[in-house]
């Protein structure tokens, strides 16, 4: 169960995924939603702080997304695409992933080259 500390900002991530995901035309996605996501509470080693790890599973049962919220205020997280990129061929975007601390988000695809 994921603290109402952090659920303001989970949810600011889940929108930046799904934002990113959709400037690259990955369709159909099922949509990007907190409550699709199965939180575990972790251990940082650092710290020695709760910090709490999601993951998104697809309809097969297998990961499709991820999101870490760590104790010291950083996250990450990412959701797969697997779609050609739209503007560069021979390019695939294989996730979007965003990153960032305390309210500061970076957002980008994850590429792959294409063989």
């Amino acid at each position: 169960m994921l603290p109402a500390t952090w659920l303001k900002t989970a949810e600011q991530l889940c929108r930046a995924l799904a934002q990113e995901a959709a400037r690259y035309g990955a369709e159909p996605l099922p949509p990007i939603q907190l409550e699709d996501a199965v939180f575990v509470e972790v251990t940082d080693p650092a710290s020695s702080l709760p910090s709490y790890a999601g993951t998104w599973r697809n309809r097969q049962g297998i990961r499709c997304g991820s999101l870490t919220l760590n104790s010291d205020g950083s996250y990450y997280a990412e959701y797969d695409v697997l779609t050609q990129h739209p503007d560069k061929p021979g390019w695939f975007v294989e996730a979007v992933t965003v990153w960032g601390r305390d309210g500061t988000l970076k957002v980008e695809p994850r590429l792959l080259a294409a063989v």
